[in-house]
């Protein structure tokens, strides 16, 4: 028998279960539950309870049936918080009450009402004096965690994997948490957290192919987000001077352990600051976030110890490039000095069609992934960030940084541009190559130039990809997860 043949046998089966229960007057359906305790609660009420002890406490507990013994005279209840055992014995239940239970079926929620007391064995129980269905399940679940291993399965039925793996279901508080103390690091900052439109006119604020869809009462295509950065910096303009979102971001890029079609970013832009001081701010709050997700600085990834401590080293891209490659590309004056270099190392040049292009492209090719402490990697070249001030000292860069941390690009933060002229011709010439095919160059926002002509004062921003910082601090190794639902490819039947 094929396991279609036998999950749709044991669906047949709980079907059969249901309409019985109908049959007895039983509703398999009720609308609530009053409880009085989750596990975790009565875990620490009674921690100091000696074992083959009972108390007259009488609670309420509810939860789904994961397990069963003794023909359920033993049943292991979980909640969101944790197991506790139910104790259904024919002393305090009479033998039709009893009987219903095997009516049940792994999966299934149950609430139960009894006294609490301690086995021989030290389990912690409520010895049941009643009980009430809550929900009959009618598909089945896997046996065991390992008969659930199929990363295609736990990513197509992420419930079902929540279900099973309490790891999974860690990962996503986690999550939780380091948004939460993102939020309340920034808050107490002065920061103010906005909203900014998903559908826009012109994707523009990072170098990505968007998603399109048609508006159909404006009779107008439309695209989503691939940054938030314009509308922020519209709002500095506005007379904000600290601003933030944290929200969904979309590429329409492949997928990979650390790409996903749709990701959480946040986006914080501050008045009258550079990028050396958001530099320490960044380190200040990824440390904080890991303090309240790992509980220290120390976090290990995928076997390799990481240490956000502050101080993190901060690398100029050349210096990290001669460091790995002994190049020194100061001495690369022109695109074919660059690029003669770059392909006597092998690295890719698709789409570098500038000296600052290859000269990323090196970086990337040779010396990123040997990042594996936090770093900030700084001063790019100007070519690669057309919304970036230009360096006060360095001809040719900009101030801008990445943040690295296991070969792996966490932030990405600059001295904002706020001289309009230099924006508009460098989105001039964004639109030239988008209009010459390339799909990821910027459009030119002539509303974006329009609010910065109204006059932007010195401006720090930073853009933090909070799938790939939750994926460090949780030691997950792909980007799946760390999102509850992540883009899948649909079933073809």
């Amino acid at each position: 028998m094929t396991s279609e043949q036998d999950d749709s046998r044991l669906r047949q089966e709980r079907l059969r279960k249901l309409e019985t229960m109908k049959e007895q007057g039983i509703n398999p359906y009720p609308y609530s539950f009053a409880r009085t305790h989750k596990a975790e609660e009565l875990h620490e009420k009674y921690k100091d309870l000696a074992a083959d002890t009972e108390t007259e406490d009488v609670v309420r507990v509810c939860g789904r049936i994961l397990n069963e013994r003794n023909t359920w005279m033993f049943v292991d209840l979980y909640d969101d918080s944790g197991k506790i055992q139910l104790f259904c014995h024919k002393q305090n239940l009479p033998e039709d009450v009893l009987k219903q239970l095997r009516l049940l079926d792994k999966g299934d929620f149950l609430g139960a009402e009894g006294t609490i007391r301690r086995t021989k064995q030290g389990e912690l129980s409520v010895k049941v004096t009643g009980y009430e269905i809550l929900g009959k399940t009618l598909q089945p679940l896997p046996d065991s965690w390992d008969g659930f291993t199929d990363v295609e399965a736990r990513y197509r039925h992420r419930y079902v994997d929540m279900i099973m793996n309490p790891n999974v279901r860690d990962t996503f508080r986690k999550r939780s948490i380091a948004i939460r103390t993102i939020r309340e690091f920034l808050d107490s900052r002065g920061c103010l957290e906005v909203e900014t439109p998903v559908l826009q006119v012109e994707a523009g604020g990072a170098d990505a192919r968007p998603f399109v869809t048609h508006h159909n009462t404006l009779d107008i295509d439309l695209y989503l987000r691939i940054a938030t950065e314009l509308h922020l910096k519209r709002l500095i303009v506005g007379g904000f001077e600290r601003v933030y979102e944290i929200g969904r971001i979309f590429r329409n890029e492949g997928i990979s352990t650390r790409h996903n079609p749709e990701f959480t970013m946040l986006e914080l832009y501050w008045a009258y600051g550079d990028y050396n001081q958001l530099m320490d701010l960044a380190e200040e709050m990824i440390v904080e976030t890991a303090m309240k997700v790992a509980g220290g600085t120390k976090v290990t990834y995928q076997g390799v110890e990481i240490d956000f401590k502050r101080p993190f080293k901060r690398l100029r891209m050349v210096d990290a490039i001669k460091e790995t490659t002994g190049i020194d590309c100061n001495d690369l004056k022109t695109f074919e000095e660059a690029r003669d270099a770059a392909l006597k190392l092998g690295v890719d040049l698709t789409h570098c069609d500038t000296r600052g292009h290859v000269i990323n492209a090196i970086f990337e090719g040779k010396c990123e992934e040997t990042l594996m402490q936090p770093t900030f990697l700084i001063d790019y070249p100007v070519e690669m960030s057309p919304l970036t001030k230009p360096h006060r000292s360095v001809a040719g860069e900009v101030e801008r940084f990445e943040l690295f941390a296991y070969g792996r690009e966490l932030a990405n933060g600059y001295s904002e541009l706020t001289d309009p002229l230099d924006q508009r011709k460098r989105l001039e010439d964004q639109a030239a190559k988008k209009a010459a095919g390339n799909e990821e160059a910027m459009p030119l926002d002539l509303d974006f130039i329009n609010a910065m002509e109204y006059g932007m004062p010195p401006t720090m921003g930073i853009g933090i990809g909070i799938d790939r910082l939750v994926m460090l601090l949780t030691d997950s190794a792909s980007i799946r997860d760390v999102i509850a639902f992540p883009t899948m490819k649909p079933i073809v039947k």
